[in-house]
């Protein structure tokens, strides 16, 4: 961890720790650091004003994204996934799991830790992310093999998935769709590929870390300890 970050959630401000840095006021070690971005391991002894420095507790949240925001720090058209959250929590390190579309709702990860994030979205560790589709026209039997042989897209083939048919009408169905990767636009172009266009997407679950019921759309909590150690445990971490 940033050296300036380490210190700025003891002082409440990564301003404050970069300027009590910069007066040989930190030491890692006993040794003063001058340099903010000296990157800290979790070994170091880290004092400032030679009193002990404890390093807060990366935060995780799930967040039920509602359509019509993007997946962003900031964005100059739309209001954006970090608008939804309480003031106190804006100014955290936070980054998104992955992202979803504008007009896909459901369970996005938000976490401080940018190493669980970049394992999760891995594919080599498999991670499992759940979505529940309303699709155009009639699945059937012949679309679950397809799904289970991986999808050619182009330029990539989709690796196997998991398709179970809900409700099967000849105007539309419901299905649920269980992938092992994320890449841009996936769920909708593997749809698509089997000529049924996705009209909404729903994601339910993350790494078997369901959507919470009780949250309504925009609303966030952090994540248990029991869903917590289930992230780390998939992506070969700990916490």
């Amino acid at each position: 961890m940033r050296l300036d970050r380490w210190v700025g959630e003891a002082l409440s401000s990564r301003a404050k720790a970069r300027e009590a840095i910069m007066q040989g006021r930190v030491r890692v070690n006993g040794v003063p650091v001058r340099d903010g971005a000296y990157g800290a391991q979790d070994s170091d002894a880290v004092t400032l004003d030679g009193a002990p420095v404890g390093k807060r507790a990366a935060l995780h949240l799930m967040l039920y994204k509602p359509a019509g925001c993007v997946t962003a720090r900031e964005d100059a058209r739309f209001s954006t996934v970090f608008d939804l959250l309480p003031p106190a929590l804006r100014t955290r390190d936070l980054c998104a799991v992955g992202r979803l579309d504008r007009d896909v709702t459901g369970l996005l990860l938000l976490t401080e830790d940018g190493q669980l994030a970049h394992r999760l979205i891995s594919p080599r560790f498999e991670v499992e992310k759940a979505y529940l589709a309303r699709v155009a026209g009639r699945l059937e039997s012949g679309d679950i093999l397809r799904m289970a042989e991986g999808v050619p897209l182009g330029d990539f083939t989709a690796r196997p998935a998991r398709l179970e048919v809900l409700t099967s009408a000849e105007d539309f169905s419901l299905a649920r769709l269980t992938v092992h990767e994320g890449k841009f636009h996936q769920v909708k172009r593997m749809f698509a590929a089997l000529s049924h266009p996705v009209e909404t997407l729903h994601r339910e679950s993350v790494g078997g870390v369901a959507l919470d019921v009780s949250l309504q759309p925009g609303q966030c909590r952090p994540l248990t300890a029991e869903e917590t150690a289930r992230l780390y445990a998939l992506t070969e971490m700990k916490p």
